[in-house]
């Protein structure tokens, strides 16, 4: 199943990544660049940079100009990732481009790429709360919330690539056809943000 092969891709990420730990680390993709898991191995990168960004930035004693440049990196990690869930859909485009629709086919609220998205983030979810969960410095309290909140996420996990697993099986039987609509960020864009339209 697609989903059980991108999670893989995603644990092999975040586990190189957590071999250093450090946001600012070199960034080296194991996968061949026209293999779908060059682009997960990337997709799931962006998410577990961004998500120790995110850690960082709520640091209360943070120096307000990190904070800021910190906020910029935190941007241009969001379109990266949009990008890249762009560039995943346009593989599944191309791979069932010749599929024969269905008359009363119809269109699912997601597109793959953005359901799998959320199985990248789930997947530094449950990472995250697994540490949490086996944490020896911390109280039995917190231990059993963590390892709670884990058995929810596992179960999310199943329940969420259930549904990927389904809707590209409905894709490629025509009983669902995609429509991918480019996402239309407007505060990167020079002549859509006024703020930076004004500074021209």
């Amino acid at each position: 199943m697609f989903s059980d092969f991108a999670f893989k891709i995603f644990e092999e990420s975040i586990k190189e990544y957590h071999i250093k730990d450090d946001v600012y680390q070199s960034f080296t993709n194991p996968h061949d660049k026209g293999d779908i898991a060059h682009l997960l191995y990337r997709k799931n990168w962006i998410d577990t940079v961004q998500w120790h960004y995110e850690d960082i930035i709520r640091d209360p004693e943070i120096d307000p100009v990190a904070a800021l440049t910190l906020k910029r990196k935190i941007d241009a990690s969001n379109q990266d990732r949009t990008d890249l869930v762009e560039y995943i859909d346009s593989y599944f485009l191309e791979k069932y481009r010749s599929v024969e629709i269905k008359r009363n086919a119809t269109i699912n609220t997601e597109s793959p790429a953005w359901a799998i998205d959320r199985l990248s983030i789930l997947s530094l979810k449950i990472y995250h709360m697994r540490e949490e969960a086996n944490r020896t410095d911390a109280s039995k309290e917190h231990l059993e919330k963590c390892k709670q909140k884990l058995k929810v996420l596992l179960e999310q996990k199943q329940d969420l690539s259930s549904a990927i697993d389904q809707l590209l099986f409905d894709i490629e039987s025509g009983h669902k056809y995609m429509k991918v609509y480019k996402q239309m960020k407007m505060y990167n864009d020079e002549e859509l943000n006024p703020i930076l339209r004004g500074q021209k």
